[in-house]
């Protein structure tokens, strides 16, 4: 098997606060290029001191649009994180699949919500290439 890349979360939030989704987003897509490639990635979590859903959502839930969970259970770990962010990262990769399994169904009832001209709740968002 391949060597780890270790990644620094915080190096893509800029520091201790990862918060926006954007940067979640630019540390998923750094993610997804080393699982495509068959590399382990090991997130190290160290230095950081907030650390929300929207970050969360981005950087790992969506990658269960493109990665089986039992390819993201042998190649992704996370390290240096309280239980607590551990519980959030769990439950936000938990969520992307159930609606990764059905996302017309939970679009749909977005738009019926929210109104037809509504955009689509994150499928827009997958880093499929």
């Amino acid at each position: 098997m391949r060597e780890t890349v270790v990644i620094r979360v915080a190096e893509f939030a800029g520091g201790p606060f990862a918060v926006s989704a954007e940067d979640g987003q630019r540390l998923c897509v750094h993610i997804a290029a080393l699982l495509r490639a068959g590399t382990p990635v090991a997130l190290s979590f160290a230095e950081i001191e907030v650390l929300i859903g929207a970050f969360l959502s981005a950087a790992l839930g969506t990658l269960c649009a493109d990665f089986p969970e039992d390819t993201l259970g042998c190649l992704l770990t996370l390290r240096d994180i309280s239980a607590d962010d551990r519980a959030a990262a769990a439950r936000s990769m938990r969520n992307a699949r159930v609606y990764y399994a059905n996302p017309k169904a939970f679009d749909d009832a977005w738009r019926e919500e929210m109104g037809d001209d509504a955009p689509a709740c994150i499928s827009s968002m997958h880093v499929g290439m």
